[in-house]
């Protein structure tokens, strides 16, 4: 297995966990999740879900660029900036979606995330293998093996191949068709 299927799938397996246990402790306390989703709203809604779909779009793009440049570049921090990005993450959106579970459904939950889910999670996950894929170049040089700064070079070019593009399907998936495909199942 090369060496970026084995960190995708390790990047997948921490994010997973980190889903689970925000699905897990909002089912404990539902009281936490609400403070999650209270939290999130502040930090990142704001007046923004009343913006145009072209300022949501653009706003949604912004964000999760930098959470996924974060991730990418967390790599130089040998991964732990990129692992905790990851395990924030997972465990905000599965408190987030399970508390919307338990008031709206699972159906509802669908509705407003599968749409643009399906580029903006494997973005996140793409974003955050290429951190670690980083680190292990940045260890690999610190041994005098390798040369990391090549390395992330190549991994840059597969950040803007990949991961730029989903991002912005993402961002304009979530701002133009999710709100309608909500709007069915509401």
């Amino acid at each position: 297995m090369s060496d970026f299927r084995r960190w995708l799938v390790a990047t997948s397996v921490l994010f997973a966990l980190s889903l689970a246990l925000g699905v897990g402790a909002t089912v404990q306390d539902p009281a936490a999740g609400q403070q999650v989703l209270d939290l999130f709203r502040e930090a990142f809604s704001g007046d923004l879900l009343g913006s145009p779909p072209a300022v949501l779009a653009l706003t949604l793009f912004l964000n999760n660029l930098q959470a996924c440049l974060i991730m990418f570049l967390g790599g130089a921090s040998f991964g732990l900036l990129t692992a905790l990005v990851i395990m924030t993450n997972g465990v905000v959106i599965g408190s987030i979606v399970e508390l919307i579970r338990q008031q709206q459904g699972a159906l509802f939950i669908a509705a407003a995330l599968v749409p643009h889910g399906i580029f903006e999670i494997p973005a996140f996950i793409i974003a955050g293998t290429l951190g670690f894929l980083l680190a292990g170049a940045l260890w690999a040089e610190w041994q005098g093996q390798g040369d990391a700064a090549a390395e992330a070079a190549r991994l840059g070019r597969t950040f803007l191949l990949v991961v730029l593009p989903l991002v912005t399907l993402a961002a304009v998936t979530e701002a133009f068709i999710t709100p309608g495909i909500i709007a069915g199942v509401a």
